[in-house]
């Protein structure tokens, strides 16, 4: 019988409200201490794709968990990439709080621990949640942080100054929301950070993870998750 990750969705309690996220285990159960991720999204939810990114990590051997980041908004959204969805999707990053998202971020890894027993903590995000993923390690949420394509962290530089965790960035040369005047601001804010990481493939374009965007570069793709889980295994 071929072993499959174990999901379900499950409830993040908080001061502010209670949201869903989606939990993914490794096949073979997790050990106490053993280290977690907290998978945050696109700005398309935690739709088809995140998930099978949550279930990709929880067979690397990672208890994942991915907060639905939009549940103040739209519960349980899940959007595609073109049209209607795309418009949709850019309103609800256009009225989400990052304040609170944060806060849920912390909720999420309280409740990841809680209930899985695991021990140190990496934020792995893509897009937005690249953004989420770095503000996670400038405010001591996580304990490494992994952001793919984190688009608006060249605005957000002044947080880089508070990191004290290890981040690996991951690029495409082909972005056209992230050119390469914005990787190079990151990269000299990130200079001489213990641990810093910054990898630009010169092949991707923007959502190169994504199997499911027209920008989808497999080769990049598969040499960017390889490289994650060697910095996560080094980090945790």
């Amino acid at each position: 019988m071929t072993a499959i990750p174990d999901s379900q969705w499950i409830r993040v309690d908080t001061d502010a409200g209670s949201f869903d996220a989606y939990l993914s285990l490794p096949p073979a159960g997790v050990q106490p201490g053993a280290p977690g991720i907290v998978l945050l999204q696109e700005i398309f939810g935690v739709n088809e794709h995140i998930r099978a990114v949550a279930d990709q990590y929880a067979a690397d051997g990672y208890a994942v968990l991915a907060p639905d980041v939009f549940w103040r908004q739209a519960p349980r959204v899940q959007l595609g990439y073109e049209g209607d969805d795309m418009a949709r999707a850019m309103a609800l990053r256009k009225g989400v709080d990052v304040a609170a998202a944060l806060d849920d971020i912390g909720a999420t890894v309280r409740v990841l621990r809680q209930h899985t027993g695991a021990g140190k903590v990496a934020a792995v995000g893509y897009c937005f949640g690249g953004l989420l993923s770095y503000l996670s390690a400038a405010r001591g949420l996580v304990d490494a942080a992994v952001p793919f394509y984190g688009g608006g962290i060249q605005n957000q530089l002044q947080e880089a100054a508070n990191i004290r965790v290890p981040v690996q960035f991951h690029y495409g040369a082909l972005d056209a929301h992230i050119p390469p005047d914005a990787v190079q601001a990151v990269r000299d804010a990130m200079a001489g950070k213990p641990g810093s990481e910054i990898h630009v493939y010169p092949q991707a374009d923007h959502g190169f993870n994504c199997w499911a965007r027209g920008s989808y570069h497999q080769p990049s793709a598969a040499l960017a998750h390889g490289r994650a889980l060697v910095f996560l295994s080094a980090s945790l």
